[in-house]
């Protein structure tokens, strides 16, 4: 026990709910990919692909871990500017999927610039929050630089993914709440989200002709078409309500994958519907972990993403410092806001977005970042607990005299 305890630093639980979703991961994945498969005419390739990204996920968290939280203070400032960079590549020559520009193509690797810029937007806004901290909460000035950073990269995002620029705002905004900006400073940033959904609603009332003339926007007709089909509950006829067709192809056949199963489901590799689901592996994988796993399954995989987020704010309230707290609530909120996303569109309860399920989907840069994510929160844990215990023994005396400013613990 005690060797696992020094190789497995950090709380433990969060342990344990990363290699559950890690196992749940490689098992549905390969039961998902059946049509990458058969794309590739090999049986393997998809589960050898995804378990070597897995890996390197997983050397990412115990590199991470092992870091001192207090070094992630210095890698906002070059990850948010270097991200802003490769986000305005990104539109200038991005290499496009499914209509959306979000990757750049080194030639041996594709990297999604948002997934980095969600990150380095989640470490800024915790290190903005942690140095303007005074004894009411943060001051003024906060806000202002959290808003700067975070609308050129939701700006230079939002045009090829609005759902990615929304859940990043959105998890900047709680993390703001959690760091104890004004009410009224978050008040006036609510009123303006209300302006500006109003703007974007009317927006989206236009003609299609209208909307594909809009610059840097091309992606307006989509959104456009998947608010329509969410929001529209005037047909009366059921049998033409949920005729597929190419437009509602995906939704349908997660509803059918869902509506298939039962309380423990068909079994693992059992699935109909993922034969049918261009993204079973990636966007709609939950549908398929429930028409699988059943409902239990379901209610399990749900049950650790909150189970991450309760253990976060527990290992929050034991900080001494207020950047752990604000880094480990931001990786916590960004990793399970994404995946109640992810999970909400699968069941039919929020309009259809390209957000992957964390952990669990196939991806290559997502999955990285994600386990990233990880990594950081079992750092705050270990330190936090590591100078609890030097405290409460006097064994090891705490001191930052050597150490930078902004490397610094806060009090």
């Amino acid at each position: 026990m005690e060797f696992l305890n020094r190789i497995f630093r950090g709380d433990k639980v969060v342990w344990i709910v990363f290699m559950l979703l890690l196992l749940i991961s490689i098992v549905e994945v390969f039961s998902a990919a059946s049509m990458l498969t058969y794309g590739k005419e090999n049986y393997w390739w998809p589960i050898r692909e995804h378990s070597i990204n897995i890996l390197l996920g997983f050397t990412v968290v115990y590199a991470a871990h092992l870091i001192p939280y207090r070094f992630y203070k210095a890698v906002p400032l070059v990850l948010v500017p270097l991200s802003i960079g490769m986000l305005v590549w990104v539109l200038v020559k991005g290499v496009a999927t499914n209509g959306a520009a979000r990757w750049i193509d080194l030639g041996f690797i594709t990297i999604q610039p948002s997934e980095l810029a969600k990150v380095g937007v989640i470490m800024g806004t915790a290190l903005i929050l942690s140095r303007t901290q005074g004894e009411e909460g943060a001051n003024t000035n906060a806000m202002k630089w959290i808003l700067w950073m975070t609308g050129a990269v939701c700006g230079l995002i939002i045009s090829e993914n609005l759902s990615t620029a929304l859940l990043l705002f959105g998890v900047v905004f709680l993390m703001m709440y959690v760091g104890r900006v004004p009410m009224k400073q978050l008040g006036k940033v609510v009123l303006a989200i209300v302006v500006v959904g109003t703007l974007f609603g009317s927006l989206l009332l236009l003609p299609y002709k209208t909307l594909d003339s809009v610059p840097g926007l091309n992606r307006l007709t989509t959104w456009k078409a998947r608010f329509e089909r969410f929001f529209d509950k005037s047909d009366p006829v059921p049998a033409a309500k949920f005729q597929i067709t190419d437009e509602n192809y995906q939704e349908t056949h997660a509803a059918m994958a869902i509506a298939s199963s039962n309380v423990i489901g068909r079994g693992p590799g059992n699935s109909v519907e993922r034969d049918y689901l261009p993204q079973a592996y990636s966007d709609f994988i939950f549908a398929i972990i429930v028409e699988e796993l059943g409902l239990l399954g379901g209610a399990f995989v749900v049950f650790l993403y909150i189970v991450l987020l309760v253990r976060a704010a527990k290992i929050a309230q034991k900080c001494r410092g207020y950047f752990p707290a604000f880094l480990v609530m931001g990786c916590a909120l960004m990793l399970v806001a994404q995946a109640t996303i992810n999970m909400l569109v699968a069941v039919g309860l929020f309009p259809v977005t390209g957000q992957p399920l964390p952990l669990i989907s196939r991806g290559g840069t997502s999955t990285i970042i994600n386990c990233g994510y990880i990594g950081m929160i079992l750092s705050v844990s270990y330190y936090t607990e590591k100078m609890m215990a030097d405290a409460q023994t006097s064994s090891v005396e705490q001191t930052e005299e050597d150490i930078p400013e902004i490397l610094r613990d806060e009090n």
